[in-house]
Protein backbone atom coordinates (compact mmCIF):
# COMPACT_ATOMS: atom_id res chain seq x y z
CA UNK A 1 0.00 0.00 0.00
CA UNK A 2 1.33 3.49 -1.27
CA UNK A 3 1.59 6.79 0.97
CA UNK A 4 1.95 9.72 -0.79
CA UNK A 5 3.64 12.36 0.60
CA UNK A 6 1.29 14.75 -0.75
CA UNK A 7 -1.27 13.00 1.25
CA UNK A 8 -3.07 14.80 4.09
CA UNK A 9 -1.93 13.55 7.46
CA UNK A 10 -5.10 11.72 8.64
CA UNK A 11 -5.07 10.02 5.34
CA UNK A 12 -0.84 8.98 5.43
CA UNK A 13 -2.02 8.33 9.05
CA UNK A 14 -4.78 6.16 7.97
CA UNK A 15 -3.44 4.05 5.17
CA UNK A 16 -0.19 3.18 7.59
CA UNK A 17 -2.55 1.80 10.44
CA UNK A 18 -4.16 0.33 7.76
CA UNK A 19 -1.58 -1.60 6.43
CA UNK A 20 -0.49 -3.22 9.70
CA UNK A 21 -4.17 -4.59 10.23
CA UNK A 22 -4.94 -5.81 7.24
CA UNK A 23 -1.55 -7.37 7.17
CA UNK A 24 -2.29 -8.70 10.91
CA UNK A 25 1.03 -6.71 12.27
CA UNK A 26 -1.59 -5.56 14.86
CA UNK A 27 -4.17 -8.19 15.48
CA UNK A 28 -7.56 -7.88 16.42
CA UNK A 29 -8.82 -6.65 19.88
CA UNK A 30 -5.84 -4.34 20.13
CA UNK A 31 -6.25 -0.79 21.43
CA UNK A 32 -5.22 2.06 19.26
CA UNK A 33 -4.23 4.73 21.55
CA UNK A 34 -4.13 8.38 20.29
CA UNK A 35 -0.99 9.39 22.56
CA UNK A 36 0.88 6.84 20.75
CA UNK A 37 -0.18 7.16 17.35
CA UNK A 38 0.16 11.31 17.56
CA UNK A 39 3.52 10.51 19.16
CA UNK A 40 5.00 8.30 16.38
CA UNK A 41 3.67 10.12 13.17
CA UNK A 42 4.40 13.50 15.19
CA UNK A 43 0.80 14.48 14.97
CA UNK A 44 -1.86 16.17 17.24
CA UNK A 45 -4.90 14.60 18.11
CA UNK A 46 -7.08 15.64 15.35
CA UNK A 47 -5.36 14.22 12.36
CA UNK A 48 -5.37 10.84 14.55
CA UNK A 49 -9.24 11.38 15.14
CA UNK A 50 -9.78 11.65 11.54
CA UNK A 51 -7.38 8.46 10.70
CA UNK A 52 -9.39 6.55 13.39
CA UNK A 53 -12.93 7.33 11.39
CA UNK A 54 -11.05 6.57 8.65
CA UNK A 55 -10.24 3.06 9.44
CA UNK A 56 -13.70 2.59 11.52
CA UNK A 57 -15.41 3.90 8.32
CA UNK A 58 -13.59 0.75 6.11
CA UNK A 59 -14.28 -1.55 9.34
CA UNK A 60 -10.85 -1.96 10.47
CA UNK A 61 -11.43 -0.52 13.86
CA UNK A 62 -14.84 0.07 16.51
CA UNK A 63 -14.84 2.48 18.74
CA UNK A 64 -16.74 1.69 22.05
CA UNK A 65 -17.63 4.79 23.99
CA UNK A 66 -15.23 5.27 27.39
CA UNK A 67 -13.10 2.41 25.89
CA UNK A 68 -11.67 4.10 22.75
CA UNK A 69 -10.54 2.55 19.76
CA UNK A 70 -9.81 -1.46 18.77
CA UNK A 71 -8.98 -3.38 15.66
CA UNK A 72 -11.64 -5.03 14.44
CA UNK A 73 -12.03 -8.71 14.54
CA UNK A 74 -14.40 -10.26 11.99
CA UNK A 75 -17.14 -13.56 11.76
CA UNK A 76 -17.77 -15.60 9.31
CA UNK A 77 -21.18 -13.21 8.70
CA UNK A 78 -18.70 -10.56 8.23
CA UNK A 79 -16.84 -12.37 5.53
CA UNK A 80 -20.18 -13.52 3.56
CA UNK A 81 -21.68 -10.08 3.82
CA UNK A 82 -18.70 -8.66 2.30
CA UNK A 83 -18.24 -10.81 -0.73
CA UNK A 84 -21.94 -10.46 -1.70
CA UNK A 85 -21.34 -6.25 -1.04
CA UNK A 86 -18.19 -6.85 -3.40
CA UNK A 87 -20.11 -8.98 -5.73
CA UNK A 88 -23.10 -6.46 -6.29
CA UNK A 89 -21.06 -3.11 -6.43
CA UNK A 90 -18.05 -4.19 -8.64
CA UNK A 91 -20.15 -5.68 -11.05
CA UNK A 92 -22.49 -2.34 -10.67
CA UNK A 93 -18.84 -0.64 -11.57
CA UNK A 94 -17.72 -2.77 -14.60
CA UNK A 95 -21.33 -2.38 -16.00
CA UNK A 96 -20.50 1.46 -16.02
CA UNK A 97 -16.91 0.91 -16.78
CA UNK A 98 -17.47 -1.35 -19.78
CA UNK A 99 -17.96 1.36 -22.58
CA UNK A 100 -14.95 3.49 -21.45
CA UNK A 101 -12.16 0.38 -21.18
CA UNK A 102 -9.89 0.66 -24.19
CA UNK A 103 -7.70 -2.10 -25.16
CA UNK A 104 -4.27 -0.75 -23.35
CA UNK A 105 -6.38 -0.70 -20.15
CA UNK A 106 -6.92 -4.23 -20.71
CA UNK A 107 -3.73 -4.91 -21.14
CA UNK A 108 -2.74 -3.02 -17.84
CA UNK A 109 -5.28 -5.44 -16.32
CA UNK A 110 -3.45 -8.81 -18.04
CA UNK A 111 -0.38 -7.35 -16.33
CA UNK A 112 -1.82 -7.26 -13.22
CA UNK A 113 -3.09 -11.37 -13.60
CA UNK A 114 0.37 -12.24 -14.88
CA UNK A 115 1.76 -10.31 -11.24
CA UNK A 116 -0.58 -12.23 -9.20
CA UNK A 117 0.59 -15.68 -11.28
CA UNK A 118 3.89 -14.67 -10.38
CA UNK A 119 3.39 -13.27 -6.88
CA UNK A 120 5.91 -14.66 -4.17
CA UNK A 121 3.71 -14.04 -1.33
CA UNK A 122 0.61 -13.53 -0.04
CA UNK A 123 0.69 -9.62 0.01
CA UNK A 124 2.89 -9.67 -3.75
CA UNK A 125 -0.75 -11.19 -4.86
CA UNK A 126 -3.30 -9.04 -2.65
CA UNK A 127 -1.35 -6.64 -4.57
CA UNK A 128 -1.60 -7.70 -7.98
CA UNK A 129 -5.12 -8.86 -7.27
CA UNK A 130 -5.94 -5.31 -6.57
CA UNK A 131 -4.32 -3.71 -9.30
CA UNK A 132 -6.56 -5.70 -11.54
CA UNK A 133 -9.77 -5.25 -10.08
CA UNK A 134 -8.83 -1.22 -10.20
CA UNK A 135 -7.89 -1.04 -13.32
CA UNK A 136 -11.02 -2.37 -15.23
CA UNK A 137 -13.37 -0.94 -12.53
CA UNK A 138 -11.55 2.70 -12.55
CA UNK A 139 -13.31 4.07 -15.62
CA UNK A 140 -17.13 3.76 -14.20
CA UNK A 141 -15.73 7.39 -13.14
CA UNK A 142 -17.80 7.17 -10.21
CA UNK A 143 -15.94 7.91 -6.74
CA UNK A 144 -18.11 7.29 -4.42
CA UNK A 145 -18.94 3.72 -5.52
CA UNK A 146 -14.74 3.34 -5.96
CA UNK A 147 -14.29 4.32 -2.48
CA UNK A 148 -16.66 1.91 -1.00
CA UNK A 149 -15.53 -0.58 -3.15
CA UNK A 150 -11.78 0.05 -1.87
CA UNK A 151 -12.99 0.13 1.49
CA UNK A 152 -14.54 -3.17 0.96
CA UNK A 153 -11.31 -4.85 -0.50
CA UNK A 154 -9.88 -3.63 2.30
CA UNK A 155 -11.68 -5.72 4.60
CA UNK A 156 -11.17 -8.97 2.22
CA UNK A 157 -7.59 -8.36 2.05
CA UNK A 158 -7.59 -8.41 6.19
CA UNK A 159 -9.50 -11.92 5.91
CA UNK A 160 -7.65 -13.12 3.16
CA UNK A 161 -4.29 -12.51 5.10
CA UNK A 162 -5.57 -14.18 8.14
CA UNK A 163 -6.08 -17.20 6.31
CA UNK A 164 -2.87 -17.43 4.26
CA UNK A 165 -0.10 -15.84 6.81
CA UNK A 166 0.69 -19.39 7.29
CA UNK A 167 1.66 -21.02 3.55
CA UNK A 168 1.48 -19.45 0.28
CA UNK A 169 0.93 -20.62 -2.91
CA UNK A 170 0.30 -18.47 -5.69
CA UNK A 171 -3.42 -19.05 -7.69
CA UNK A 172 -3.68 -19.21 -11.11
CA UNK A 173 -6.52 -17.06 -11.51
CA UNK A 174 -8.63 -18.12 -14.39
CA UNK A 175 -11.82 -15.91 -13.37
CA UNK A 176 -9.81 -13.02 -14.00
CA UNK A 177 -8.51 -14.25 -17.47
CA UNK A 178 -12.21 -15.18 -18.36
CA UNK A 179 -13.50 -11.63 -16.96
CA UNK A 180 -10.65 -10.22 -19.52
CA UNK A 181 -11.97 -12.80 -22.41
CA UNK A 182 -15.42 -11.56 -21.94
CA UNK A 183 -14.59 -7.96 -22.16
CA UNK A 184 -12.56 -8.36 -24.90
CA UNK A 185 -15.31 -10.19 -26.97
CA UNK A 186 -17.68 -6.94 -26.09
CA UNK A 187 -19.97 -9.52 -23.80
CA UNK A 188 -20.31 -6.81 -20.48
CA UNK A 189 -22.65 -8.96 -18.88
CA UNK A 190 -20.78 -12.47 -18.89
CA UNK A 191 -17.73 -10.32 -17.93
CA UNK A 192 -19.80 -8.71 -14.35
CA UNK A 193 -21.72 -12.21 -13.69
CA UNK A 194 -18.17 -13.91 -13.85
CA UNK A 195 -16.89 -11.04 -11.37
CA UNK A 196 -19.59 -11.38 -9.27
CA UNK A 197 -19.14 -15.03 -8.81
CA UNK A 198 -15.24 -15.07 -8.64
CA UNK A 199 -16.01 -12.12 -5.83
CA UNK A 200 -18.29 -14.45 -3.54
CA UNK A 201 -16.26 -17.40 -4.22
CA UNK A 202 -12.85 -15.54 -3.27
CA UNK A 203 -15.49 -14.95 -0.10
CA UNK A 204 -16.24 -18.35 0.41
CA UNK A 205 -12.32 -19.89 0.06
CA UNK A 206 -11.27 -16.78 2.46
CA UNK A 207 -13.89 -18.15 4.87
CA UNK A 208 -12.39 -21.76 4.89
CA UNK A 209 -8.69 -21.11 5.02
CA UNK A 210 -9.12 -18.35 7.69
CA UNK A 211 -11.71 -20.84 9.72
CA UNK A 212 -9.76 -24.11 9.37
Amino acid sequence: MSIAKDDPLAVRISRALAERIISGAIAPGVKLRQDHVALEFNASHVPVREAFRRLEAQGLVVSEPRRGVRVAGFSPAEVREVAEMRAALESLALRHAFPHLTRSILDEADKAVEAGDRAANVQAWEEANRAFHRTILAPCAMPRLLQTIDDLQAASARFLFSGWRAEWDAPTDRDHRAILLALRAGDAESAASTLARHVQRIGQVTHSRGHT
